[in-house]
């Protein structure tokens, strides 16, 4: 069971995440805890473009039943 708490934001940014959770199927408290996860791992992760890890986010996320397996080139 998940808990969860409450806490106060700017309606501003309030309404940017229920346009984005929109958009990316979420809810909105759903889009806020993703941008936190990926602004914590930028932070943690300084010399790595936003994109690739919003990118490795969403591929960590993704159930490892609908994973290509990785399979090696054959050299020639």
């Amino acid at each position: 069971m998940t808990s969860s708490t409450s806490i106060r934001i700017e309606q501003k940014l309030y309404e940017q995440a229920r346009s984005e959770a929109a958009a990316e199927h979420r809810t909105i408290a759903g889009q806020v805890e993703y941008w936190a996860k990926v602004g914590r791992a930028a932070l943690d992760n300084p010399d790595l473009p936003v994109s690739f890890i919003a990118e490795s986010l969403a591929s960590m996320a993704e159930p490892r039943d609908d994973a290509t397996p990785f399979k090696p080139r054959t050299g020639k």
